[in-house]
């Protein structure tokens, strides 16, 4: 399962062939503004052992109401590849900040989060190239922009037990860089996952299959 959220909250909730025909996935191919403080990382999200059992039956249900298929590989889902250490960025923080939160992490992209820390879009290394340079390490020709007016809203989420294989489709038909992971009954952020999570799936557990 899916959904779609933005400033106003989720705008949508549904499977995969639904998310593809709603117009809000062309929304999410173009950068739009939607509001300095500072950037922050999730406390530890390590999932505890309730979560892991409540996952596990929702994945078993999830898997009992697919059509009947021949499988190629065995089926996962997001909680069991993403990456729950996640950084965050505040949706007032200035781009110079998102910029060097992002770097010092060494990753591509951060979920957005508002005041009330729900997920208000993702911010990418592109969406900040739009308004400030970088030569050798060095920022330069910041534009006084805070993360709100260059991060994508509405975003793309998925629920922990969403297929890795319908999620690896959402990130080629959206051109999206990650999907982030959003407990379906709390509203809170879990984790996130991108293309790199899903490569390395499918380089060390080989049987995985992307397609289907």
């Amino acid at each position: 399962m899916f959904a779609v959220s933005g400033i106003g909250g989720e705008l949508f909730r549904g499977p995969l062939e639904e998310l593809l025909e709603t117009p809000r996935i062309a929304m999410m191919r173009r950068t739009r503004g939607v509001g300095r403080d500072g950037d922050e990382v999730m406390p530890d999200a390590d999932l505890t052992h309730a979560d892991e059992r409540r996952y596990q039956a929702a994945a078993l249900a999830y898997s009992s109401a697919l059509k009947a298929r021949q499988e190629r590989g065995p089926i996962y889902h997001a909680y069991q590849i993403m990456s729950r250490d996640v950084l965050t960025v505040r949706a007032d923080a200035s781009v110079e900040s998102a910029w060097r939160a992002l770097a010092e992490r060494g990753v591509g992209q951060a979920p957005v989060l508002d005041n009330a820390r729900r997920l208000v879009g993702l911010v990418s290394r592109a969406n900040l190239l739009h308004v400030l340079n970088e030569e050798d390490g060095q920022v330069q020709d910041v534009r006084a922009r805070a993360v709100s007016d260059v991060m994508s809203t509405p975003v793309v989420t998925a629920d922990p037990v969403s297929e890795v294989r319908r999620i690896a489709r959402v990130l080629l038909e959206c051109s999206l860089p990650a999907v982030p992971v959003v407990d379906p009954g709390t509203g809170e952020l879990v984790g996130i996952v991108s293309r790199g999570d899903i490569l390395r799936v499918v380089v060390t557990d080989p049987p995985l299959s992307l397609w289907g």
